[in-house]
C-alpha cells in the first residue's frame, strides 16, 4: 500500500513537472519570439480648403488649411498576423476668405479616431489588405469675425466608420517604398446642430430643442481618402502623400460643405519593446510594412 501511494505521488509529481514546464516553454516563447513593433507617424499637411456654412453666412469661402496629426498602426496581440490596431489624431486650422477678399473666416478642428482592421496577404505579391471600423470624435468652431449677432459656428459629431486599406512594398531606385491607399467612411453618427437663425444665446438661456442629430447618407456625408508612400532611409521613414477630406451636412434648413485637399509629409518610424530579446527565432510582424 505504501508502495503503490509513493509510485501515485511519484506520478503526480510528473505530470505536475511536465505541465509546469510546458506552461513555461509557451510562456518564454511568447515574450521572446514574436514582437509587435508600434508604427508611429507624425505627419504636417498643407494645402486647399473650400468652406461653406450658412449657419454663418451663405457665401462659400477659400483658403489654406494647416493640420498636425500623429498616426499609430500596431499589430494586436491576439492573432498579430490579421488584426492590426489604428489610431490617428489631429488639430486642423483653415483660414479662408470670401471671393472678392474683404472678410476673413478661421477654422480650428480637433479629431481623435481608433479602430480595428482583419487583414490579408495576398499570395504571390507584396500586397495587403484591410477592412474594418473604427470610432470617431471630431469637434471644433469656425469664426466669423464680420457677424455680430451669430459669430461662431460649433461642430461637434462622433461616428462609426467603415475602413479599407491597401499597402504595397516595392523597391524604387533600391530603395524600399510602402504605398499605402485609406478610404475611411462614417455609416452613422450623432452630431450638433442649431436651428436656422438660433443664436447661442437662445441655446445658453434653455432652448435646448433638437440639437443632436442623427446622421447618415440622406442628411450627412463624410469621408477620407489617404495616399501616402513611405520611403526607407535604414531607420528612418519618410512619408509624403495625399489626403482629401470632405464633410457635409443638411439638416434644419442649414447647410455645412468642407472640402480639403492636402499634401502630406512627415516622420515615421518603428518602435521596438526594449524588454523583448532579440534572437535568431525572433519573429517580427509589422502593422504594415
Amino acid at each position: 500500500m505504501t508502495n503503490l501511494r509513493s509510485d501515485i505521488l511519484k506520478w503526480l509529481m510528473a505530470v505536475i513537472t511536465v505541465i509546469a514546464s510546458s506552461v513555461n516553454v509557451c510562456a518564454s516563447g511568447d515574450d521572446s519570439i514574436m514582437v509587435r513593433p508600434v508604427l508611429s507617424a507624425y505627419t504636417v499637411d498643407y494645402g486647399w480648403t473650400s468652406l461653406l456654412d450658412t449657419y454663418l453666412t451663405p457665401i462659400r469661402y477659400h483658403g489654406y488649411n494647416i493640420r498636425l496629426g500623429y498616426e499609430r498602426l500596431q499589430a494586436m496581440k491576439r492573432a498579430p498576423e490579421r488584426l492590426v490596431m489604428q489610431m490617428d489624431a489631429g488639430v486642423s486650422y483653415d483660414h479662408v476668405k470670401n471671393e472678392v477678399g474683404n472678410n476673413t473666416m478661421h477654422s480650428l478642428m480637433a479629431d481623435y479616431k481608433w479602430g480595428m482592421m482583419r487583414r490579408w496577404n495576398v499570395t504571390g505579391i507584396p500586397l495587403q489588405l484591410y477592412g474594418g471600423g473604427s470610432v470617431q470624435m471630431h469637434g471644433g468652431i469656425i469664426y466669423n469675425s464680420n457677424n455680430s449677432n451669430n459669430p461662431v459656428s460649433v461642430k461637434i459629431h462622433a461616428s462609426l466608420n467603415l475602413t479599407g486599406m491597401a499597402a504595397y512594398n516595392v523597391n524604387v531606385l533600391h530603395t524600399p517604398v510602402t504605398l499605402r491607399y485609406q478610404a475611411t467612411m462614417p455609416v452613422a453618427e450623432v452630431f450638433f446642430s442649431p436651428e436656422y437663425d438660433e443664436s447661442f444665446y437662445e441655446i445658453y438661456v434653455g432652448n435646448h430643442k433638437n440639437l443632436a442629430h442623427f446622421g447618415w447618407w440622406g442628411n450627412r456625408f463624410d469621408m477620407v481618402n489617404l495616399l501616402t508612400a513611405d520611403l526607407h532611409f535604414g531607420g528612418t521613414i519618410l512619408r509624403v502623400g495625399y489626403r482629401g477630406r470632405i464633410e457635409s451636412s443638411w439638416v434644419s434648413n442649414l447647410n455645412t460643405q468642407i472640402y480639403t485637399n492636402s499634401i502630406v509629409i512627415g516622420l515615421c518610424g518603428e518602435w521596438m519593446n526594449a524588454r523583448k530579446k532579440m534572437s535568431e527565432q525572433t519573429k517580427v510582424i509589422s502593422a504594415m510594412y
